[in-house]
């Protein structure tokens, strides 16, 4: 129903924000994420999603549409509601979640407060599918301060190798050294892909 808000910013904690739009002042939940994002006292914009009980209304905000997406796939997932999908990305970032769920990281999901094996278990089951269908788009892939990681797989897509598999291939590559030049790094990856 409430697609974004743009507005200025009223109050600013780590849980919730108020934003005020055209002399209405909203309640937004918001992750730590979109906290550490927002800067202070200015005219921002959050996506928005609006839960709709019987007995509340909650606007939860986000600072980027494919946190929002991250957090809706969470809540469709069964004994995931919003309060434990908010702390999922407070803990992680969208990014990190997306990764975890498409690797089936169970360790990673489960190492957020309130995750148990089963839970996290359950994540990567219900979401594989949705979030590797997901994972190619511009707006949700992970953008890298790394430009020796985006140059060697940029030579890997031209050489004809997928982009989601070079990916995992390359960030194995650089967990062991990541100071390596492009050339190392795609080297190294041709001998694991």
């Amino acid at each position: 129903m409430i697609h974004h808000l743009k507005g200025k910013l009223v109050e600013k904690n780590p849980t919730h924000v108020i934003i005020e739009c055209g002399g209405v002042g909203y309640f937004v939940n918001i992750s730590l994420h979109t906290f550490s994002k927002l800067a202070d006292g200015e005219l921002i914009n959050l996506y928005t999603h609006l839960q709709v009980k019987e007995d509340s209304h909650t606007l939860f905000g986000f600072f980027e549409k494919s946190e929002r997406e991250i957090f809706r796939l969470l809540l469709s997932v069964s004994g995931i509601g919003s309060s434990t999908a908010r702390t999922m990305l407070s803990s992680l970032s969208p990014a990190q979640i997306r990764d975890a769920i498409a690797n089936g990281d169970v360790p990673t999901i489960q190492g957020i407060k309130g995750i148990g094996a089963k839970t996290a278990q359950r994540v990567i089951l219900d979401l594989k599918d949705k979030v590797l269908k997901v994972y190619d788009i511009d707006e949700v892939s992970l953008t890298s301060n790394n430009t020796n990681k985006e140059e060697a797989l940029s030579a890997l897509e031209v050489l004809g190798f997928a982009r989601r598999q070079s990916e995992k291939v390359v960030d194995k590559v650089l967990l062991q050294d990541s100071s390596l030049s492009v050339e190392n790094i795609i080297k190294l990856a041709l001998k694991n892909l």
